[in-house]
This record gives structure tokens, C-alpha cells and sequence, in this order.
């Protein structure tokens, strides 16, 4: 009798404990979870770019003037040259260039002031060689790790603290089970 009564309890457990909804996730789903608020979200680092009037007259400024001139190939800027002084085998020659942000830089401008612009100089995206790593907090809740691999933007080389020590960040989201939307990354 106990030992049916002890069965009796359990199917009884089981049946209600199966009756509770969870939501299930898997490592692509969450990939594609975090794919959509990236979208949404970039994540990005910035950088101050100069432009305007600005003299170029010492060999490291001249460096900084080829940095200049590749993005006006590109098409990123355009330079006007206001003066120039060259002089015959000399050191002393010095370039005053006019440059200004063209259309096509629209998309890497975050905020321009006078004289100055904030730029995107490295866009980071999900990277698909490493799996994304998430783990279960309770029913409702995920914590997922995923590595976003550095990209490169036009603006790169004018980074002031360009420390190339990683192709890539580890960053940790979490997401959350909304009923009507699935889900999604709670901020």
C-alpha cells in the first residue's frame, strides 16, 4: 500500500512539474538573439577626428598628412590645399590643407562639432568561429557570453590609444523570456 501511495505521489509530482511552461534555448537561438540586438546596438568603440584648417609642418605631422590624404582617395574626405612652403631639401616645408567630411563619412560620424568629429574607428561583430556560451540563471532568465570580433573602420589609423592587443572582445548579455516577444536582451 505504501509503495502505491509512494507511486500514486510521484506520477502525481511528475505530472503537474510537467504541466509547468519553460521555455527552452539553444546556442544558436541565442546567437540569432544576440545577432538582432546588435543590429539594434552595435557595439562600437570612437575616436575624435580633426579636420578643418589645419597645418601640417614636422615630419610626424607630414605622417599624420598621409593618414589624411588615404581617406581623401577613399572619398571619406575632401582636401583643399590653402598654402604650402616647400622648400628644397629642407626639413622646414609646411602644408595648410582645408578638409571637410564628405557624404560618404555620414555613416561613421557619430556627432561633429566646429573643428572636430566623434567617429566610429572599430565596429565589433558576433563572431562565427567561436560558439556562443550561455547558461541557464532560472527558467526566464540567460546569461550569454560570445566573442565579437574587431573590425576595422576608414578612421582606425587617427585612434590615439590604438593598443592592438586582441582581434576581439568577450562581452556577457543577458537575456530574458518576454511571453509575447520570446527572447530578448535585457539591458
Amino acid at each position: 500500500m505504501k509503495k502505491q501511495l509512494f507511486a500514486l505521489i510521484t506520477l502525481a509530482a511528475l505530472a503537474f512539474g510537467g504541466c509547468k511552461n519553460v521555455a527552452t534555448i539553444n546556442e544558436s537561438e541565442a546567437g540569432e538573439v544576440i545577432t538582432d540586438y546588435l543590429k539594434g546596438n552595435p557595439e562600437y568603440k570612437t575616436d575624435r577626428f580633426y579636420f578643418g584648417e589645419i597645418k601640417f609642418n614636422s615630419r610626424k605631422e607630414m605622417l599624420e598628412l598621409e593618414k589624411y590624404k588615404t581617406l581623401a582617395n577613399e572619398g571619406y574626405i575632401s582636401m583643399t590645399l590653402q598654402e604650402g612652403k616647400k622648400k628644397f631639401l629642407s626639413k622646414d616645408s609646411s602644408f595648410v590643407y582645408l578638409i571637410k567630411l564628405t557624404d560618404k563619412s555620414k555613416e561613421l560620424v557619430l556627432k561633429q562639432d566646429e573643428d572636430k568629429a566623434t567617429v566610429k574607428v572599430v565596429d565589433y561583430i558576433l563572431s562565427s568561429e567561436k560558439p556562443v556560451n550561455f547558461s541557464r540563471v532560472n527558467d526566464n532568465n540567460a546569461k550569454v557570453t560570445v566573442s565579437l570580433k574587431k573590425e576595422n573602420t576608414v578612421f582606425a589609423p587617427f585612434q590615439k590609444n590604438s593598443s592592438n592587443n586582441s582581434d576581439f572582445i568577450t562581452k556577457t548579455y543577458r537575456l530574458k523570456l518576454d511571453k509575447e516577444e520570446g527572447w530578448k536582451v535585457n539591458k
